[in-house]
């Protein structure tokens, strides 16, 4: 087992980290930003080591500064948690080289699903269904553009290779758009990503997005956790989550399963991850996956019973899984809602301080939070504060509570998005599960 762990991260998946080592009793080192020395879980951390200032190139992205704390303290793993450097390929490969374990997939898997086209051209190879596209990076041949444009028929997206939250990426309805969306997008990409590879794909006009949770050791047993819906988006970036997905038969959910499962096997896969499609009249399309913990992983928690964030650990230590596929069962339906400390329709962020927080209960609610009161959410971060969760025994059920926790949460101080998820538990299109992608920015625009 892991005897200490680095806790490379900050606010809630922090806290959630440090509570899943607790539980198996392994040491925990937080490290942290000056901003952060507030922060919940590194008072409750075993060790803390300040590892910078407030911005995050100088902190949460700085690899030496991580390395060299995990160096001085002795410590036997590092966990990435979600963003900042979780999927970064050249940490994961620096950290296994520093003498470390990475809490996450080898290095070579990072690197190759964070390739929009080295993924897509892994998953054609295993089987997985993907959009309709290039798998190849459009050149600066505009002609064959236009030629690959027309085969794959309009409206088509253009992206990123190296893209990601939501970043990279350009809708084209018409062939006259299409020359000014490729300088546009590439020159976005060079900036974000320093690359500036691009390809296209089918633009799906009103797909679901329905993701799939996998678990895979390093002894070839891979295992996948049932589906999420994450249609409910602003910007391509998740507002709602839910699981199991509606409107999906048991038919498709073992069809889909067993399909990534022997891709992770496949393609060596190990740790936890996320294959993300968008659904459409009945159909799903492999988009990209996951390679670390995600935001939504505790509805999937919730309707399975199976601690993800342990399971990293266990895997991350070489155990193997102790079950098997057919052990897997969902109970209930579970709903989470994103507490983001922002505007609720302009969505611009309100850091500032807490000066009262209550947090809901009762049967079936769970919050991941590591707010209290008097907490001062910092300017330098996403404004992500917690994580609001219900479960029922349907999905009605799980709505009903959900519309209890959301009016009986209290976060004096500053402004929250609370007013806008209340606002959607009751919208008609969301409550009869008829909202796609778009439908968020539709109604809000």
């Amino acid at each position: 087992m892991l005897e200490k762990v680095v806790i490379a991260n900050r606010g809630e998946i922090a806290l959630r980290i440090l509570r899943a080592c607790r539980d198996m009793n392994i040491k925990t080192v937080a490290v942290h930003s000056e901003a952060d020395r507030d922060l919940m879980h590194v008072g409750m951390a075993d060790e803390s080591v300040c590892i910078g200032p407030a911005a995050s190139a100088e902190s949460y992205l700085n690899i030496p500064a991580i390395i060299s704390a995990a160096e001085v303290t002795d410590a036997t793993a590092i966990h990435p948690g979600y963003g900042f450097l979780s999927e970064n390929a050249e940490f994961a490969e620096v950290v296994e080289s520093s003498g470390f374990i990475f809490i996450g997939p080898k290095s070579e898997t990072i690197r190759m699903m964070g390739d929009k086209i080295a993924a897509k051209r892994a998953m054609e190879a295993a089987g997985v269904p993907c959009v309709p596209g290039t798998s190849e990076p459009i050149g600066d041949d505009m002609d064959r553009a236009k030629q690959l444009a027309q085969e794959i028929g309009y409206p088509i997206m253009v992206k990123a290779a190296g893209g990601g939250g939501g970043r990279g990426m350009r809708v084209v309805h018409r062939e006259d758009e299409l020359t000014e969306a490729v300088s546009l997008t590439k020159t976005e990409a060079g900036a974000a990503f320093n690359d500036d590879r691009l390809f296209m794909e089918k633009f799906l006009e009103e797909p679901r997005h329905v993701e799939f949770q996998v678990l895979a050791d390093t002894h070839g047993n891979a295992i996948h956790l049932c589906e999420r819906d994450c249609s409910m988006q602003r910007r391509n970036q998740k507002v709602i989550e839910e699981a199991p997905a509606f409107g999906i038969t048991p038919e498709q959910r073992e069809q889909i399963g067993s399909v990534i499962t022997e891709a992770c096997r496949q393609i060596g896969y190990r740790g936890a991850g996320t294959f993300e499609f968008l659904y459409a009249n009945g159909e799903f399309y492999f988009i990209e996956m996951n390679t670390r913990v995600q935001v939504e992983h505790p509805v999937t928690e919730m309707i399975t019973g199976i601690d993800i964030v342990k399971q990293q650990l266990l895997i991350a230590a070489g155990e193997k899984l102790t079950f098997a596929q057919d052990d897997i069962k969902i109970r209930g339906h579970a709903i989470e809602c994103r507490i983001n400390a922002e505007d609720p329709y302009k969505f611009i962020p309100c850091p500032g301080k807490i000066s009262h927080f209550h947090c809901p209960g009762g049967p079936g609610i769970r919050v991941d939070t590591h707010l209290y009161n008097g907490y001062n959410v910092p300017p330098y971060y996403d404004s992500m504060i917690g994580k609001l969760l219900a479960i029922g025994h349907s999905r009605e059920g799980a709505l009903t509570r959900m519309r209890g926790a959301l009016h009986e949460i209290v976060i004096d101080g500053i402004t929250t998005n609370i007013p806008l998820l209340q606002d959607l538990m009751m919208d008609d299109t969301f409550v009869n599960a008829k909202h796609n992608i778009h439908y968020l920015q539709s109604k809000l625009s």
